[in-house]
């Protein structure tokens, strides 16, 4: 795109779109964003707080994101994610300072990120990873322990009644956080209702797209309430929608969106209230994922704080449906088939048995076994303290590819049109996390000239400090930054 848009759409009200939104209303002033949200309300799906982990995904815990393979640590990918949380830090920190904000920093809440291991190998894993982390100033601060009493401090829920003929180690990070994306998102909506050139429309479906001969698009928009449609024309078009973005972007047509597909998984969390326990325990701690699981199943025992209430997370089960959002329709995944990407989701299939085989042996079990998965965690827990509940739903990628035919792929993916007045987001985890890096590629993808000109990257340094520096090879930047961070969203004490 080389004329700078005047009229943007947007679609899906979460936290991506939030984030961008308020990003291009400093970038494009002059310009017009409206949003249609398909729910009644914003935050409603994945970006809820108690449809996904609030972990602030940083890469301290995740041990999915550091494969160990004939005794080497790759940590490029926890390099990575860790300094993207950074940024959304850096993004947050500047929204409360200059007031974008108003019931800050309650969105954000120091909690210690550790990871623990039981067995010989795995605590030789771990000793490696540490050992790899800790060189760089952004791990830096991250701890070990073999020690079974020093563990049993850090977390005395999950250490007792553990027996002791097994080894164990942890991690920990204290400076760590739980993030309730749902409530940031609806703080940075409130903002962005009181700016000029702003609308948010919710309990709208997008029906249709169509584009112009002049490259521009027109959106046909259904009202849930009233079923009376209208057309709205775009200059740009961002497609936010989580789960829901695959079927919007096959409506659109455009060439880039052949060959995706996607597979749908479900969550379900076991909770906990009961106050003694909650206050028992104060961390995320994350274990290592079942074979043939995937990243986002890896075990945890998560503090959540949910306004002004706190519970214990233990999960997430696996499940299968049909749905590609949890307001959605069973009829989602049908449709999102054609002859375009058939294949590939065929093909990606048969080449992940192991994870159709989790999914079958997780959707088969019964109370007890999910029960007997948290007692590995806390050996003491009791069931009456518990219980079931269902979290949002996610949709892995599915990507045409010319070898195998079609790949799972983890993480997320930017679509973009080579006119780029359409910009799509694919994916699940990081995701929230990583949200205003995210943005940052839609941005550097969707307005390549303006994106590299002098004017928008003074205006992202502002809003940015160490962007177009490296927080992994630049330790001062990496430490003066974090300080900043942390004594903003109120991180500094436990």
């Amino acid at each position: 795109m080389t004329e700078t848009p005047t009229k943007i759409v947007m679609i899906g009200a979460g936290i991506m779109s939030a984030t961008l939104a308020l990003v291009l209303r400093k970038l494009l002033p002059d310009a017009h964003i409206t949003i249609y949200e398909r729910l009644t309300e914003v935050a409603g799906e994945s970006t809820d707080a108690r449809n996904n982990a609030g972990t602030g995904h940083s890469a301290f815990c995740e041990l999915n994101y550091t494969p160990f393979d004939e005794g080497k640590i790759d940590i490029s990918k926890a390099l990575q994610i860790a300094e993207d949380f950074e940024i959304s830090k850096q993004f947050w920190a500047y929204l409360v300072e200059h007031n974008f904000i108003q019931n800050s920093p309650s969105f954000i809440n120091r909690t210690p990120h550790m990871s623990f291991v039981v067995g010989e190998d795995n605590v030789e894993f771990l000793s490696a990873r540490h050992e790899a982390m800790s060189k760089y100033a952004i791990f830096r601060d991250m701890q070990f322990s073999r020690d079974v009493n020093c563990i049993a401090e850090w977390i005395p829920l999950m250490m007792e009644g553990r027996s002791d003929s097994h080894e164990v180690a942890a991690t920990k990070m204290s400076i760590g956080t739980d993030v309730n994306f749902g409530m940031l998102t609806k703080e940075i909506f409130a903002c962005l209702n009181t700016l000029d050139g702003f609308e948010l429309n919710v309990g709208y479906e997008v029906a249709d797209f169509s584009q112009q001969e002049n490259g521009s698009w027109i959106v046909t928009v259904e009202n849930s309430e009233s079923g009376s449609t209208e057309e709205v024309s775009a200059d740009f078009i961002f497609i936010g929608a989580g789960g829901g973005t695959l079927p919007l972007l096959e409506k659109t047509a455009i060439p880039e969106a052949e060959g995706y597909g996607g597979f749908p998984i479900s969550g379900q969390f076991l909770r906990c209230d009961k106050e003694s326990i909650v206050q028992a325990h104060n961390a995320k701690v994350y274990g290592k994922a079942a074979v043939g699981a995937p990243p986002m199943s890896v075990p945890h025992l998560d503090t959540r704080v949910f306004e002004n209430e706190r519970a214990l997370f233990f999960g997430p089960y696996a499940g299968f449906s049909t749905k590609f959002l949890k307001n959605g329709s069973y009829f989602d995944l049908p449709l999102s088939l054609d002859v375009h990407n058939v294949w590939p989701v065929l093909s990606a299939g048969i080449q992940n048995l192991d994870l159709a085989k989790y999914l079958v042996n997780q959707v088969a079990q019964s109370d007890e076994e999910r029960f007997d998965a948290l007692l590995n965690f806390y050996p003491n827990a009791n069931p009456d303290d518990w219980e079931l509940v269902v979290a949002g739903q996610r949709v892995q990628i599915i990507k045409r590819d010319k070898e195998q035919g079609g790949v799972l792929k983890f993480g997320t993916e930017i679509i973009c049109s080579s006119d780029h007045t359409i910009v799509a987001l694919l994916g699940a985890s990081p995701g929230a996390s990583t949200s205003v890096a995210i943005m940052l590629d839609v941005l550097k993808r969707a307005f390549p000239e303006q994106y590299s000109s002098e004017a928008w990257q003074t205006i992202i340094k502002s809003v940015i400090p160490s962007h177009g520096e490296s927080l992994i090879e630049n330790e001062t930047l990496c430490v003066n930054t974090r300080n900043w961070t942390s004594e903003v969203l109120g991180l500094n004490s436990d």
